[in-house]
């Protein structure tokens, strides 16, 4: 896996909160940090998915089966 470096402007306070964390409990720095990173962006792409299920289950009664989509498309 390529690695690159995230520079950011953080908070002093929120940077020696995870410094201390890290060090506390023997954890890389980095590590924390992207792994942070992943389970943020996880979890924001899981709201907008479901967003997305929320505005298109109201579609649902709208919707055709596949059988009669295909049937439509062959004429």
């Amino acid at each position: 896996m390529h690695k690159t470096t995230l520079a950011v402007k953080v908070n002093y306070n929120v940077v020696s909160r995870v410094k201390k964390f890290c060090r506390e409990r023997g954890i890389k720095y980095g590590f924390f940090v992207e792994k942070a990173l992943e389970e943020r962006l996880d979890r924001e792409e899981l709201k907008e998915d479901l967003l997305d299920l929320k505005i298109l289950r109201g579609q649902e009664k709208e919707a055709v089966s596949l059988e009669e989509y295909l049937a439509k498309r062959r004429v």
